[in-house]
């Protein structure tokens, strides 16, 4: 559109190209898409990682740990089946959306930290010392002022 539009003429025939511009994409988008190597790559792309537009690349499904893997599935079932048991459809759909977008920030490192931290709380009120030191996995030791 590098002309603008002054009459009833310049506008049907900005309508006449914009129609044919979508019949050309269109056809070009149905052939696409027409052929069964353009089905298998798309769903090959599902489970390999893709470059992005900015050519930075997107992960795939199974690029996680066993841990996020079990969180994406067992995460929402779980939220259904207990806390979100007598909602509707809609709940259950976005409760499912947004604990899968939650669940790519569990992995192993994460639930060992919250394990650690949580031994070391039991630990600090029951007067038991821990065999094994954080220094000894690699984790720094943190002070024990509060």
């Amino acid at each position: 559109m590098g002309l603008p539009i002054r009459n009833i003429n310049d506008l049907q025939d900005e309508i006449a190209r914009l129609k044919d511009l979508k019949d050309e994409q269109g056809a070009v988008l149905k052939q696409r898409f027409n052929s069964p190597t353009a089905i298998l790559a798309s769903i090959y792309s599902l489970f390999s990682g893709s470059s992005g537009s900015d050519g930075a690349t997107k992960s795939s499904i199974f690029d996680q740990d066993f841990v996020g893997l079990l969180s994406r599935i067992l995460l929402p079932f779980t939220l259904n089946k207990t806390l979100f048991r007598n909602s509707g459809f809609i709940v259950k759909a976005l409760v499912g959306l947004v604990s899968q977008k939650a669940s790519r920030f569990i992995n192993e490192e994460s639930v060992t930290n919250l394990w650690d931290k949580a031994k070391s709380i039991f630990a600090h009120f029951t007067g038991k010392k821990d065999d094994e030191s954080p220094a000894h996995k690699g984790v720094p030791a943190f002070s024990e002022t509060f």
